[in-house]
């Protein structure tokens, strides 16, 4: 009888986990951001602020921190994709 789930190998269980928390943080550091107006922020309040968004340093970091996780979540996916083509 054929196994119709591919086995989970290593590197793919590892590729995997990575996803799955750069898939969590990268979701939590947008929410993080501060509105910087004209999008959805505005219609829950967000809109009204004097200062332009990012000039702060915790900001700047912010925004460094979800980029580095952006990229280590892109190489995951396309890690992810190269392991399940060449596996089948």
């Amino acid at each position: 009888m054929p196994v119709l789930v591919p086995l989970m190998t290593t590197p793919i269980l590892i590729f995997t986990i990575v996803l799955v928390i750069t898939s969590v943080a990268l979701a939590l550091f947008v929410l993080l951001h501060k509105g910087r107006g004209g999008g959805l922020s505005d219609l829950f309040g967000g809109g009204i602020s004097s200062s332009m968004g990012g000039s702060s340093v915790a900001e700047r970091n912010l925004d460094r921190l979800t980029i580095i996780i952006a990229v280590i979540w892109l190489a995951c996916i396309v890690a992810l994709g190269l392991l399940y083509k060449l596996g089948s």
